[in-house]
């Protein structure tokens, strides 16, 4: 069981994902809507793993992982994609994210990419 923040500015996508993660018996110890939030969360909650939208309001995924990755090296973050996002999904792979799961959210899939990152 693992302590992850989920961070994405869609509440049914955060809440979609919760319902996930709980079913799978890992704890969702935060929620943010931006990246800024994201960053302020992390350092907060120190979670095991962080799954990141891409695209949000403030300050993008993308800005969030190369500022969370700076502070601390080690974070585990798995970035969350809507389709066509490939070019966007390859950066944030580059600034340091450890997978990539895709939108609409596939239950299977998210549990492979937390638990294979987690590992």
């Amino acid at each position: 069981m693992a302590r992850i923040l989920i961070v994405d500015d869609a509440k049914f996508m955060r809440l979609t994902l919760f319902n996930i993660l709980s079913k799978a018996n890992h704890e969702v110890v935060g929620e943010g809507e931006n990246g800024l939030e994201a960053i302020r969360l992390y350092r907060e909650l120190d979670p095991d793993l962080v799954t990141m939208d891409i695209t949000m309001p403030e300050m993008s995924g993308l800005e969030a992982v190369k500022e969370i990755k700076k502070e601390f090296p080690n974070a585990k973050v798995v970035m969350c994609s809507a389709m066509g996002q490939q070019k966007m999904v390859v950066e944030a792979i580059e600034a340091g994210a450890k997978d990539f799961i895709v939108k609409p959210f596939d239950e299977n899939r998210v549990i492979e990419a937390i638990n294979r990152v987690l590992s």
